[in-house]
């Protein structure tokens, strides 16, 4: 490992428990930074209004830490918008924002949608499918971006379960063998080619707390390929100093199947390779094979191989930040 990157491991890698909330809640009064709380969500009625519920409660209600907490639905055909909304949480569809510019399927869509609903300095993007959510996950990583100026980007690193269902009374459990993609994908790219990186525990994590001033900048792949590229332009726009990541426990959630993950690898795999040498795809298509009556049949899905330009150049945010 370089030494940059074991210094940066030793001193901006940090445990929720090193900020505690009374700690932060001053930095914020003192600072006047306002917190905004984005979830992404896909059908995800059964655990984003638990997720809404407890931000709402520990953070809104019981501590004053975030300002705004916006559920963007991104097209879910069950009641997602719905529960959030009775949660608490101001549901904004996908589609609403920007309607000029036709939405194209893609987490990295939402993301970058989302800074045109929002209004806080900090913007922190917590995944909708989590479950037995804590409101640490939110304080360990604002609690940086509001106590030490010189933070730009906080990611939420944690334990990864995989449950493996076996049809029997209880699950297995498998410690550490969850983020099956960041181990075979994102992890070998990263310690190959941006090897300031390979400090990151959870390079591909959906929980993370940005300036609002930095997002703004930055182009958004609108697929899986988000968070991946968010960190290597962030890494040469404000460097590694700038980078951050927060110890928050665990991390429970829904997890895909192998074709799912194999079609996310996919969208990571073009993110960098757009990012190496903005070189032309010569294929952005991934065959997969499933077992059908007459043997196994492909099945072929684009790769995305669209990017959103950075926000700050889109003219219905300037005359947002005019007003």
């Amino acid at each position: 490992m370089l030494e940059e990157v074991e210094r940066w491991l030793a001193t901006r890698s940090w445990s929720v428990a090193d900020r505690p909330l009374r700690q932060i809640l001053a930095a914020k009064q003192h600072t006047g930074q306002t917190v905004s709380v984005v979830l992404p969500a896909l059908n995800e009625e059964e655990t984003v209004g638990d997720i809404v519920a407890v931000i709402r409660r520990d953070l809104m209600e019981q501590a004053p830490l975030v300002d705004e907490l916006v559920v963007v639905d991104s097209g879910s055909t069950d009641r997602t918008f719905e529960v959030a909304a009775a949660a608490g949480a101001r549901v904004v569809h996908r589609d609403e924002i920007l309607p000029r510019l036709p939405a194209v399927p893609g987490k990295g869509e939402v993301l970058w949608r989302s800074l045109l609903v929002t209004r806080g300095d900090i913007i922190c993007f917590v995944d909708a499918d989590l479950r037995d959510f804590s409101s640490d996950f939110v304080t360990g990583i604002v609690g940086p971006l509001l106590t030490d100026p010189g933070i730009a980007l906080v990611k939420a690193m944690y334990d990864r379960p995989l449950t493996v269902s076996d049809g029997s009374a209880s699950d297995a459990l498998f410690a550490g063998q969850g983020g099956r993609v960041t181990e075979l994908m994102a992890r070998p790219l990263l310690n190959m080619h941006w090897p300031q990186l390979a400090g990151f525990v959870q390079p591909l994590g959906g929980e993370y707390a940005a300036r609002r001033s930095l997002l703004e900048q930055l182009p958004f792949p609108v697929g899986y390929g988000v968070e991946l590229g968010m960190l290597v332009d962030a890494l040469h726009l404000v460097g590694l100093d700038a980078l951050a990541q927060v110890d928050v426990g665990v991390r429970k959630h829904r997890h895909q199947d192998g074709q799912a993950l194999g079609r996310m690898a996919a969208a990571i795999y073009r993110t960098a390779q757009l990012r190496l040498a903005r070189g032309h795809l010569l294929r952005p298509a991934l065959t997969q094979f499933e077992r059908g009556e007459n043997g196994f049949e492909p099945r072929t899905y684009p790769v995305d191989t669209e990017e959103r330009p950075p926000m700050v150049g889109i003219a219905e945010y300037a005359a947002r930040k005019v007003a």
